[in-house]
């Protein structure tokens, strides 16, 4: 049923959905999907931090067309509840803290022009962009900061070991680029995105990720286990060989020492 304000004579849709495809490829929706879910993830312990993405966020009562639909976003001092569409007149007034785009042929101008206007005069104090084909972006993965009502740069540095990434103060991890993941079908030139947690100096990882680690966890147990079950059976067949020769010398009338 749709939502509406003020009288039901004059009641107000606020759409969930424009009826457009989600996204153009599969790496642009495979990089959304990783980021709301990896996101969900790390803050699922703290009940007021809600992360969604490719949802609709209405920032003015009565103006359905004052809209936003970032690719991914997070929001702090809001219920992680599920939602169809976001109003922030319902939220307390809370917009997105942080935003991250996923840059696409369809979406570059408005993702380098018009968003980044927008987030700005909205107060969302990050904005990300990552381009996961290394065709729009050069770097593929920027990132900015809100200050006096402007972005400034953030910048692009590099590990120990020479992976290249930007830190979000306002999530408090880092967002990195790795080497290509076969998996993904990107060009030799592109890099993965992941999130990296600097406190713990772990990755983040997706439900998938967390599965196939958790096997293969199971399998080196299981090789362990086996490993150790191989060394008792030849500690016990020692054993059994050690006491078969101590009775027959015995039936030879040689004494064996205990």
């Amino acid at each position: 049923m749709a939502e509406t304000t003020g009288l039901v004579s004059n009641r107000i849709i606020y759409p969930d959905s424009d009826g457009q495809p989600m996204t153009e490829s599969d790496a642009t929706r495979d990089y959304l999907l990783y980021c709301v879910e990896v996101l969900r993830l790390y803050f699922k312990s703290r009940p007021n931090v809600y992360v969604s993405g490719n949802l609709f966020v209405y920032y003015e009562e009565g103006n359905p067309k004052a809209s936003i639909s970032p690719d991914v976003f997070v929001i702090f001092g809001v219920s992680h509840r599920k939602r169809r569409s976001y109003k922030t007149w319902q939220e307390g007034g809370k917009l997105p803290n942080f935003v991250l785009e996923i840059t696409s042929r369809s979406t570059k101008r408005q993702d380098e022009e018009e968003k980044p206007c927008l987030y700005a005069s909205l107060g969302v104090e990050e904005y990300f962009q990552y381009d996961p084909t290394a065709d729009y972006l050069n770097p593929q993965l920027r990132g900015s900061q809100l200050v006096n009502g402007t972005y400034q740069p953030l910048p692009l540095v590099s590990t120990v070991s020479g992976l290249p990434y930007i830190h979000s103060s306002v999530l408090g991890l880092d967002l990195q680029l790795h080497p290509p993941y076969p998996e993904l079908g990107l060009a030799p030139a592109a890099q993965a995105l992941r999130f990296y947690d600097p406190k713990t100096g772990t990755k983040l990882l997706s439900r998938e990720e967390l599965e196939q680690l958790r096997e293969a966890l199971q399998e080196e147990n299981e090789l362990i286990q086996q490993e150790r079950d191989a060394a008792q059976q030849e500690r016990d067949a020692a054993q059994q060989r050690a006491e078969e020769l101590a009775a027959r010398l015995r039936e030879l009338g040689i004494d064996v020492e205990p």
